[in-house]
């Protein structure tokens, strides 16, 4: 089956290996690959097995062959969370995200424009980051940047990451928020993989309730930021905010523009896993601020992203929006109406 419709903007790769480290003393988490069964490698972080991956995080071919399946015609590739590496040192860090950008672009390159990319920018040092993020869209060409919902316990609402963000906004790069080792991971009880399926949504909550309280995107209103997991908790927080600004007058005063109004100039992907979501989502943020996301080509991925948008029943009209028309508003390409 053949579609030519929808438009991912939350889809992973891991390169085939991971270079050398340059220098003398290797931080101790420095990634390598391992061999696995077939068609699989290991991540292999601070000596144990981070993830095993398929060859579909890095052969394009095995990439562009999934995407019809889909119903896909357009797929945005950004690294797997874990190796933006805000925990390294930040040279360390830049070593390896220039080599994550250049496999990105090379991907890009090979797509036959069937695949465009988001890298990464050691934002542990926003300086540096910036130095990155004119590397990755004005030479390479990539769509924007990924960062994650907290760069080493700190909210990307905090005011030393202002920069980066402003220049974001004037390089016309679009940035895509995706949980990142989330707070609260005491609280869980039982196996490992409870951080993705219960933690991730927490923290992409937050992270986007601190661009709203922090007033990030009244300052940068041309910035364009995206949130992974149908932006986590942000939909249940988000009444208690507004009644919140209501209410107080530290956070009347604080926050300038009501948050509800705020949160619906904000993107958000549909990986909810849920009808019913969905609809709410839409209903919360507005029509025009969702845009498919998968998390392929990962175990823990949506699998027909636009059977999952019909199950929702909307409108031609949203059904379009969702499927590619927000998207092309969130990456800078030419709006195409419905036929």
């Amino acid at each position: 089956m053949t579609c030519h419709c929808g438009i991912d903007t939350h889809a992973h790769v891991v390169p085939e290996n991971f270079p050398r480290y340059i220098g003398i003393d290797a931080p101790s988490d420095w990634p390598s690959m391992a061999p696995a069964h077939a068609c699989h490698r290991s991540v292999m972080i601070a000596g144990k097995v981070y993830r095993t991956v398929s060859d579909k995080c890095w052969d394009a071919g095995r990439r562009l062959d999934d995407l019809a399946t889909m119903g896909l015609d357009l797929q945005v590739i950004s690294p797997m969370p874990e190796l933006l590496s805000y925990w390294m040192k930040p040279r360390d860090a830049q070593q390896l995200l220039h080599f994550l950008n250049d496999q990105i672009a090379a991907m890009v390159a090979a797509s036959s424009g069937r695949l465009a990319g988001f890298g990464a920018v050691p934002l542990q040092d926003p300086e540096l980051a910036i130095r990155a993020l004119e590397y990755a869209v004005q030479t390479l060409g990539l769509s924007g940047v990924e960062v994650g919902s907290n760069i080493n316990g700190r909210p990307i609402g905090a005011p030393e990451f202002e920069p980066f963000f402003a220049a974001c906004e004037a390089m016309g790069a679009a940035v895509f928020v995706h949980a990142i080792r989330p707070a609260g991971m005491e609280r869980l009880i039982g196996p490992s993989a409870l951080q993705q399926v219960l933690g991730y949504p927490g923290d992409v909550g937050l992270a986007a309730a601190s661009v709203l309280t922090s007033n990030l995107i009244e300052r940068h209103p041309d910035l364009r930021i995206a949130f992974s997991h149908g932006g986590g908790t942000l939909a249940m927080l988000l009444p208690r905010l507004q009644q919140g600004w209501g209410v107080f007058q530290a956070l009347k005063e604080g926050i300038t523009t009501a948050p509800r109004e705020q949160a619906r100039r904000l993107f958000y992907d549909t990986l909810v896993f849920d009808a019913p979501t969905l609809r709410h989502l839409v209903s919360v943020f507005g029509e025009t601020q969702l845009m498919i996301g998968t998390d392929y080509p990962f175990n823990f991925h949506e699998r027909q992203p636009v059977a999952a948008i019909d199950a929702a029943g909307f409108d031609s009209a949203t059904r379009h929006r969702l499927l590619r028309g927000n998207a092309q508003r969130f990456l800078h390409l030419p709006v195409q109406e419905p036929a």
